[in-house]
């Protein structure tokens, strides 16, 4: 049967995205379904492992089911995760010995104080260009081990597996015959050496993880193994269901592959719950002195190169503020109206620091703020702030990334949801100065996996293939005058002076 299409798993957060893509790039088929999140304790937050992998098994069935695509006419499968949620299994059941640790889970807090107390803070970064922070895999593991009876037993006799959402789902898939995962994610993990491309016995020492636990860390394309026909005949599908799993990537070095950000000086903004922001650095692992992190993320080849990388916590999620707790607007697509209702804020200035200030701040004891208020601001104004503030935090990283880096950005190439919103990106540009492209598919962390994964079969003969299947839908180009921009600047800065607890 020819193959005419590739098959991508997007394994976010709240659910599991399944999406079919033709060789110019468009979308033939999708699956969507949720899963539940556990909040055993507060600042803890957990999934189940296998509830992950039967929704994502359901959903590869139900995308097949709509699209009237069959399995043998898919050429490979991609696949791109949360990253640092960790998962750790028994090699002979398969079965979790843990919840998974979600990436927003605090509970190692005290690990990495301790970790800091003792000065391996320079350490770790040096050697993973992260900071030491229960956000990444490393303390969770060690969590697990310390926590879970008999755990660390097992793991020195080497019967346990560790793995981030794709090498679960790797695992899955190929009946537990593949224990691999890709550079973007293995980079997220405070055990992997950036600079030697290895798992690094000093911080594995230093953490008391063995060795033993730990995948094959393979490119992000090429053929990690077949999926077992017996595994996924579980979904309802039936036929010869041996297909390829060609291209693994985290989601944000995804989206970054998506967007054909292949070279150094090229940036990505990927607007969803926060903002996540990435430059491609190249073969060049510049060290942030402004919070950035380094990780790895792909070259045309699915090669590893190195990027900057800067978070934004709260942005969309502001915009579900407006919604479910202030109660001002009942849709999200309402804001792009109701904010150019108006010429400008009056003033207004929406500070949504809800879980304290991401990069270039890192100040968690922030809180959010509305500053500016009269008499006459109203609604439109607090919406139009709000929308301004995912731009203004936008402008903070990009502004330290061309420090860091020492290149002059260009251009911002953008998707997620709030991508959509035309207000916000020409303000965005504005702020900015620069043009903004938003591509026809604004699913770009799928389409990344999906590239990847073409490519280690050969769907795609090369990357100059891929060129043309990221198209631009809109450019947005700069038209407010730089004075007037540098004013409105000016005082975001003096409103987050207001809620800053450090410096």
């Amino acid at each position: 049967m020819e193959k005419k299409y590739i098959l991508a798993i997007d394994q976010g957060t709240t659910g599991t995205t399944v999406l079919l893509f033709d060789r110019e790039g468009g979308i033939a088929g999708r699956a969507y379904s949720e899963f539940t999140q556990h909040y055993p304790r507060p600042g803890w937050v957990e999934h189940d492992p296998e509830e992950i992998w039967a929704v994502t098994r359901t959903v590869i069935g139900e995308a097949f089911a709509s699209s009237g695509i069959s399995p043998g006419e898919v050429a490979s499968i991609g696949i791109t995760n949360q990253r640092e949620t960790t998962v750790i299994w028994d090699r002979s059941s398969g079965r979790p010995v843990h919840n998974a640790i979600v990436w927003q889970c605090r509970r190692t807090s005290e690990i990495c104080d301790a970790l800091k107390a003792d000065g391996h803070e320079p350490t770790f970064h040096e050697k993973t260009g992260l900071v030491v922070d229960a956000y990444f895999s490393g303390t969770k593991i060690k969590w697990i081990l310390e926590n879970v009876p008999g755990a660390r037993e097992k793991a020195a006799a080497g019967e346990l597996a560790f793995g981030t959402i794709d090498t679960w789902l790797v695992w899955k898939l190929t009946g537990g015959r593949a224990h691999v995962t890709d550079p973007t994610n293995a980079s997220r993990t405070l055990i992997y050496n950036i600079h030697d491309l290895a798992w690094d016995p000093e911080l594995l020492d230093i953490l008391g993880i063995p060795d033993s636990l730990l995948p094959e860390v393979k490119s992000s394309s090429e053929v990690y193994g077949k999926t077992d026909p017996e595994v996924l005949a579980g979904s309802g599908l039936e036929g010869d269901l041996e297909i390829p799993i060609a291209g693994i990537a985290g989601d944000q070095q995804a989206a970054l592959y998506g967007q054909l950000c292949w070279d150094p000086g090229m940036v990505k903004n990927t607007y969803g719950t926060g903002c996540f922001i990435m430059m491609n650095m190249g073969d060049r692992p510049v060290i942030s002195r402004n919070g950035l992190l380094t990780t790895i993320c792909c070259d045309a080849a699915g090669r590893p190169a190195y990027a900057l990388e800067g978070s934004v916590f709260i942005t969309g999620a502001a915009v579900q503020w407006l919604r479910d707790e202030l109660r001002i607007i009942k849709d999200a697509d309402e804001t792009e109206a109701i904010a150019a209702s108006i010429p400008d804020t009056g003033g207004v200035y929406v500070v949504p620091a809800f879980v304290g200030l991401g990069a270039p701040h890192w100040d968690m004891d922030a809180r959010g703020a509305i500053i500016g208020l009269t008499r006459g601001a109203g609604r439109a104004q607090i919406v139009r702030a709000t929308l301004e503030s995912i731009a203004f935090q936008t402008h903070d990283v990009v502004d330290v990334m061309g420090g860091d880096s020492g290149i002059e950005i260009r251009e911002l190439r953008v998707d997620g949801g709030a991508a959509k919103n035309n207000f916000l990106m020409q303000f965005q540009a504005d702020i900015l100065g620069v043009d903004v492209d938003r591509p026809e598919i604004v699913e770009t962390t799928a389409l990344g996996a999906a590239l990847l994964a073409g490519l280690g079969v050969g769907f795609w003969s090369s990357p100059e293939d891929l060129r043309g299947v990221r198209r631009r839908e809109r450019l947005f180009k700069p038209s407010t005058e730089g004075e007037e921009c540098e004013t409105r600047l000016a005082g975001w800065r003096q409103a987050v002076g207001r809620v800053v607890t450090k410096g």
